[in-house]
């Protein structure tokens, strides 16, 4: 139980190194204006596929060890339409056109996506019957 626990610490740190990771492209790529670059746009999105793998993989694990409680699926699922949506807004604000309103919901996604993860991660350290 207490490598697991160890494992588990680790990759938290891992995922909240790659989401510091994530912002820092974000950033750098918002502030190299348009066209946008395809190197920076490419680390941005690996960055962020390997940020949503990682948590992936860890909660597959972690509900292999021991079932996941009611309000850790709730929030592993929550935390899965955040990731998506912020991954869709992304994606749409490489186009040509970007509207406003996928801009306003790009901005506010990754904060809250980072929350929701923070609050999975928490489920997922302390499970409960």
């Amino acid at each position: 139980m207490e490598t697991e626990m160890n494992i588990l610490t680790s990759r938290v740190i891992v995922t909240g190194a790659l989401f510091i990771f994530v912002f820092l492209s974000g950033f750098w790529l918002c502030r190299s204006g348009r066209p946008i670059s395809t190197i920076i746009l490419t680390v941005h999105k690996l960055i962020a596929l390997g940020t949503l793998i990682l948590i992936g993989v860890t909660i597959f694990q972690v509900h292999q060890v021991a079932s996941l409680s009611t309000a850790a699926i709730v929030a592993t699922v929550m935390t899965g339409v955040l990731f998506v949506v912020t991954i869709i807004t992304g994606g749409l604000l490489s186009l040509e056109q970007p509207v406003t309103a996928v801009a306003f919901v790009h901005k506010i996604g990754p904060f809250l996506t980072v929350a929701g993860t923070i609050v999975t991660m928490v489920f997922l350290a302390n499970p409960q019957p």
